[in-house]
């Protein structure tokens, strides 16, 4: 053994070939940190110092390759100044630099993922053979970044700019075909030949039949592209950056730096992209989206912890058909768990099983599904008007009309029925679970699971734990949402519990904006323009105004003192003139069918009519800055009172349950995060100027704390 550390081994194979050999002690993954790269450093001096060694050979010995970088280190290390920033990702791009310039052939066997700075180090061998299994790519764009450790620089050299501009800045994984098709990889093998293809083009290149020197002279210079054909072969990616990645820089970094980088040689354009890279990392999206890796990774561990001991559920069943119930129906049935779906008509059982029609459609449609097995899981949602099927159920969805007494009503048949051990839970949107536990005899066996519309989209599941709840329940439910492809975070039980109580603020100040006189049209094009997916006009037509009109009275009426509304609101006007939005055609806007039947929204002329009795005073423009601060105040100020009040473990998760369930920006890394950001004591001073609003703008005393002792919600 030339090497034998705790990430990585180098031995001696037959004529005098070296394998430097990824293999990280029992973890599961290989990842690039501070102890992989040292080691990778000392295993390269061993194999310059050893003369005999004629080529190297790169594996892994994880079913991944390399899964990247420890994003856990960027959060240290981004706080940094930016010269030692530069320092740092210099400092291990000059290692992967030392794999390029060993004096011998190498080459690169790919058997799995190869990510990020995975990918950088496949990069500097002299060639790479890829398993037609594998994957490659540069996902960093999805934290802000792009590639540190020479991707900008290598990858152009082999890709082309055009091509390789396309794979930093959208940060897809690459298949074989592509990879070979562009030149990122030389050949693609079968997984049980991919050893033996990429030792024989090792052998090819120690032999001299392949002219490993005369690439890699070739790699060191320039890309010989005149910075005018530079400008030209990347116009196409800086119109893409500018237009889609708004409010990533990175993405524009990336494309500027390509351009930049066009004529220098390889040692220049690492230079470049590590000063460039340290750019990156002082931005709002990289500290955020580095942040939300970080968050989404103690969720998942949450998970497990609650989940590991938890029984596999065989069986479930959902009350309450329709959109939402056959979303559930379908997304428990489409993970491997039969259910049965009941509601008392007919009518809904239709609907709920043409949503799920319509989804298993779309899946062989994509290609992601056989037919055969679209219909095996329409076969195992069991329509029924009656309970039959649930006394064999583990878990119990219960998820009629958000109506108390009918809640409570369903929910005690349900437990007549179904066994001792089974676990029933609401999918209520608003209500406490306290409330409707109140009626049960097994108020263990209860708790909430409020997944989000449209269920197969939405990640979210909140589980709300009641008074009595049992952590048993929690475990079950937990690992049945899990399963179910979501992501379950716990919660504790309050009116609208995360999501909708941060939500109902938001909304309120949405309301008052067009009570002043701001044009909704205008509020969601700001909204769109400040990163979320739609504006809030949009979002509750899309929601249902009657369903909208519900969350806001429900919740606002257990926060009375503070989300109290003292005017007609725009969603009362509306809902009397008998709109719900998308689901009858009109609300704020009006929508029509496109040719593949989803709902497209127009102008209504009529709105403005309707909506003048909701302004006192004439329509007023507002300036964009205020419009945000208007809408985003609120929403940060409820989100700090729900870590507050224990409603979440940690101000990760209420951030979490915003990004997943809201759709809140994720460059903003969620409402504490952007508060963080902006500082808390600009956060005060901003709400203080508009407390005349009304209460929601009022900051709560632990927060003005926070503020005055110069605290955060993310310390470092």
């Amino acid at each position: 053994m030339l090497f034998d550390g705790q990430t990585m081994k180098v031995d001696l194979q037959e004529g005098g070939i070296a394998e430097l050999r990824f293999e990280r002690g029992n973890e599961a993954v290989n990842k690039l940190d501070a102890l992989a790269f040292g080691e990778l450093r000392r295993a390269l001096d061993a194999i310059k110092a050893t003369p005999s060694i004629q080529g190297v050979l790169i594996t892994s010995t994880k079913d991944t390759f390399i899964v990247g970088a420890d994003i856990f280190e960027f959060t240290r290390i981004f706080k940094q100044p930016d010269s030692e920033i530069v320092a740092f990702v210099a400092g291990n791009s000059a290692i992967i630099t030392a794999l390029d310039d060993l004096p011998v052939p190498t080459v690169a066997a790919i058997n799995g993922l190869a990510l990020g700075g995975g990918f950088e180090v496949v990069l500097a061998a002299d060639y790479r053979v890829m398993a037609s299994t594998a994957k490659i790519g540069f996902p960093e764009i999805h934290l802000g970044l792009f590639p540190g450790y020479g991707g900008t620089v290598r990858l152009p050299r082999l890709n082309g700019l055009g091509p390789s501009a396309d794979w930093i800045i959208f940060g897809a994984q690459q298949g074989p075909e592509r990879a070979l098709r562009e030149g990122a990889v030389d050949a693609v093998a079968a997984p049980e030949e991919l050893r033996s293809a990429a030792l024989a083009m090792l052998e090819l290149a120690i032999a001299g039949e392949a002219d490993w020197q005369g690439r890699r002279a070739r790699m060191k210079q320039g890309l010989g592209v005149a910075k005018e054909e530079a400008v030209t072969f990347l116009a196409n990616a800086k119109a893409q950056a500018a237009k889609a990645l708004p409010h990533l820089p990175a993405a524009n970094f990336a494309v500027d730096l390509l351009e930049k980088a066009s004529d220098l040689d390889r040692d220049a354009a690492l230079a470049l992209e590590a000063e460039t890279f340290a750019k990156a990392a002082k931005t709002q999206a990289a500290d955020s989206l580095v942040s939300i890796f970080v968050n989404e990774q103690a969720v998942k561990k949450s998970i497990r912890r609650y989940a590991k001991d938890a029984p596999r559920v065989a069986r479930a069943a959902v009350a309450g058909a329709g959109i939402m119930g056959g979303g559930i129906a379908y997304q428990s049935a489409s993970r491997g768990v039969p259910i049965v779906m009941k509601d008392i008509t007919a009518a809904a059982l239709d609907l709920g099983m043409s949503e799920a029609r319509k989804l298993l459609a779309k899946s062989v449609e994509s290609g992601r599904l056989t037919q055969h097995k679209a219909d095996a899981i329409l076969e195992s949602i069991m329509p029924s008007l009656t309970y039959e099927g649930f006394e064999k159920a583990d878990v119990v969805i219960e998820a009629v009309i958000e109506n108390i007494a009918v809640k409570q009503m369903v929910l005690r048949e349900i437990e007549e029925i179904t066994g001792p051990a089974a676990i029933l839970a609401s999918n209520t949107s608003s209500l406490r679970i306290g409330d409707l536990t109140q009626t049960l005899r097994r108020p263990e066996n209860f708790l909430g699971m409020h997944f989000f519309n449209p269920v197969p989209k939405m990640l979210l599941v909140e589980v709300v734990r009641g008074p009595k709840t049992s952590p048993q329940a929690i475990a079950v439910v937990t690992g049945f949402a899990a399963a179910m492809g979501k992501t379950p975070i716990i919660v504790e039980d309050c009116p609208g519990f995360v999501v909708n109580r941060v939500l109902t603020p938001y909304l309120i100040a949405f309301l008052r904006l067009v009570h002043d006189g701001a044009d909704f049209v205008e509020i969601d094009k700001v909204m769109e323009a400040f990163g979320w997916p739609m504006g809030p006009a949009y979002l509750i037509d899309v929601i249902g105004m009657d369903i909208s009109h519900h969350v806001v009275e429900i919740v606002s009426a257990g926060f009375s003192r503070r989300m109290d509304v003292d005017f007609e609101t725009a969603l009362e006007i509306l809902l009397r003139a008998r709109r719900l939005g998308q689901k009858n055609g009109h609300g704020f806007y009006k929508y029509r069918n496109d040719s593949k039947g989803r709902p497209r929204k127009e102008i209504d002329s009529e709105t403005e009519t309707l909506l003048a009795a909701a302004r006192p005073n004439d329509k007023t423009g507002f300036g964009e800055e205020e419009i945000v601060a208007r809408m985003m105040l609120p929403l940060i100020l409820e989100a700090a009172r729900c870590v507050e009040d224990d409603i979440a473990a940690s101000p990760g998760d209420v951030d979490m349950c915003l990004i997943l369930g809201l759709g809140l920006p994720r460059y903003l890394g969620g409402a504490l995060k952007y508060a963080d950001y902006l500082g808390l004591k600009n956060v005060l001073d901003a709400a203080d100027k508009r407390e005349s609003l009304g209460p929601i703008y009022r900051p709560s005393e632990r927060l003005r704390a926070m503020a005055s002792a110069g605290e955060v919600f993310y310390p470092i």
